[in-house]
């Protein structure tokens, strides 16, 4: 939750950096990350890992905290299972007093969504073409490491030439139960794009420490209202 700002563990660094390592290649244009320690202390050990990012800013934004649990919070999983059980409720989507709802969790993950589409088109706008558009860039800057199970979606026949072509290309860092109401909110209110081979187990799940996923935001025109979003791969964790 929110109310216990903790650190990473030994394992937790150990993931991070493995998260680093296997996004190394990958060439930001923009970080942000929740203001929380334990996401904070995951973006930083990501960028130290990077072969071109290290000295790239990073924005810290309270949008990207994890569910903020109230009560349960400091508490063992199994208190906030047996809040739900008395409540006659399931444990994701009960909200335990003092605690944000799911609709509340979603609402702060759309207007940061909506957040990063006004970044990416005033970007478009600054500077038409986009700037990696002309840098000359080598194309391994651009490499996405997704194994081959999670490939599918990915656009084969353009490759490195798309990733060439993005106007922003922005990590965020935040926290498993955010990210999945996040996720829900792109399949169910924006008709994002899944891989043909994803189960729905996969989908309602919380992503693993350090999991990875990657989507890719068309905004035709500049039109901020239709984004045309497309899930590449999900809570990928080949680097754990």
């Amino acid at each position: 939750g929110q109310g216990m700002d903790e650190p990473l563990s030994a394992t937790g660094f150990r993931q991070a950096d493995a998260a680093g390592v296997f996004l190394s290649n990958v060439k930001f244009t923009h970080v942000f990350s929740s203001d929380l320690l334990r996401a904070k202390q995951t973006c930083a050990a990501i960028l130290g890992k990077n072969k071109f990012c290290r000295d790239l800013e990073i924005k810290y934004d309270a949008r990207l905290r994890e569910r903020k649990y109230g009560v349960a919070e400091g508490r063992p999983l199994a208190d906030l299972k047996a809040m739900a059980k008395d409540a006659g409720e399931q444990c994701p989507s009960f909200t335990p007093s003092g605690g944000e709802t799911l609709d509340e969790v979603r609402e702060r993950a759309r207007d940061f969504f909506e957040f990063l589409c006004q970044l990416a088109v005033g970007l478009e706008q600054k500077e038409p073409g986009a700037s990696s558009r002309s840098s000359g860039t080598p194309k391994e800057q651009f490499v996405f490491p997704w194994t081959n199970h999670c490939s599918e979606g990915e656009p084969s026949s353009e490759g490195s030439g798309s990733s060439k072509l993005l106007d922003a290309n922005i990590l965020v860092v935040s926290h498993g139960a955010y990210m999945r109401n996040w996720i829900g909110y792109f399949v169910s209110d924006l008709n994002c794009t899944l891989p043909a081979n994803l189960t729905k187990s996969q989908l309602s799940s919380v992503s693993p420490n350090t999991g990875v996923s990657h989507f890719v935001v068309k905004l035709e025109n500049g039109n901020l209202s239709k984004p045309e979003i497309t899930c590449i791969c999900l809570n990928q964790d080949s680097h754990l």
